[in-house]
């Protein structure tokens, strides 16, 4: 087994359970609306993902400005991605937007790569993609409430939404990686930008985050943990996997939102539902166990530290 490989799907699995708690860290803090929680978890650890990345990004000012296509497709999609995410949980229940969200995002990521990058989809992907949208199907049939005034077409359209902003922002950053821009400058611009776009959503949007004290630790555990962290650990792992196969990984995700879901919030669930966190537990397992990845993996990897090491020469 390749343990680059296999680290960075721990890396990105990881990820996956700290993504899964924002569901229900949200339900601590109800006077907030989606557009807050999302403008704050996202904006905010955007912003730090820039601060930490500052040397690189002063370094790969001239990369950078080479794409700025790119890097504003990905910050667009950074500052669609969280909005759209927490109104679809908000309009169509959790488990169903976190479902259709997730369970979207490697699809759209394929179809991207298939067609922007004529990245040939292997048949692992395939099996784990499918495996992880069964698992995810079974958990949103296995749902047994609904928010007070739902509307679960409008949910699901934005959970499909989400999913392919998730794609493009994840097609982004690892696109300017295979263009010599190195994987902390490419995180720190494009979560940066998008964080900068995010802050007057945050701005018209946020005072019931300060309202009180477990509103405000609601917004910072989740800007700084799941956002902030997560995406530092999402980042190694898409510098060592594609994109598809970083995002299929984050299947876990709804199936981690569910259990917390079930013991914490106090939801039910059938055994419809446990059949599908089944079947997403071997999403992780199937995608590490497999062959070393593509050329291109490297491409990623070899200009980035190749620009790290002359940075240092310097």
């Amino acid at each position: 087994m390749n343990r680059t490989r296999l680290a960075a799907v721990a890396a990105v699995t990881f990820t996956s359970v700290l993504w899964g708690t924002t569901g229900t860290a949200a339900t601590f803090a109800p006077a907030a609306g989606p557009l807050a929680i999302g403008a704050a978890a996202l904006g905010i650890g955007g912003l730090l993902q820039a601060v930490i990345a500052l040397p690189a990004l002063r370094r790969a000012i001239p990369a950078l400005r080479r794409h700025l296509g790119l890097l504003a497709v990905g910050a667009l999609a950074v500052l669609v991605y969280p909005l759209a995410f927490y109104s679809s949980m908000d309009l169509a229940g959790v488990a169903v937007g976190s479902v259709v969200s997730l369970a979207s995002g490697p699809l759209a990521s394929g179809v991207l790569e298939r067609f922007l990058d004529r990245r040939v989809l292997g048949a692992r992907w395939s099996v784990a993609a499918a495996l992880g949208i069964a698992g995810s199907v079974l958990l949103s049939l296995a749902t047994t409430r609904a928010p007070a005034g739902a509307a679960p077409v409008a949910g699901i359209g934005l959970g499909l939404l989400a999913g392919l902003s998730y794609a493009t922002f994840s097609w982004a950053v690892q696109a300017l990686m295979t263009r010599h821009v190195p994987r902390a400058a490419a995180m720190g611009a494009v979560f940066g930008s998008g964080g900068m776009l995010l802050m007057p959503v945050l701005l018209l949007t946020g005072a019931p985050l300060l309202a009180s004290q477990q509103a405000f630790l609601v917004a910072g555990y989740m800007a700084l943990v799941p956002m902030f962290l997560g995406y530092l650990l999402f980042g190694f792992g898409l510098m060592r996997l594609p994109a598809s196969t970083a995002t299929t990984i984050t299947l876990i995700e709804p199936a981690v939102a569910t259990v917390l879901a079930v013991f914490i919030v106090g939801e039910r669930l059938t055994a419809v539902g446990w059949a599908g966190l089944v079947l997403i537990a071997f999403v992780p397992v199937l995608l590490a166990t497999g062959p070393g990845g593509p050329p291109r993996e490297n491409a990623v990897e070899v200009p980035s530290r190749a620009g790290e090491a002359a940075a240092h020469r310097k």
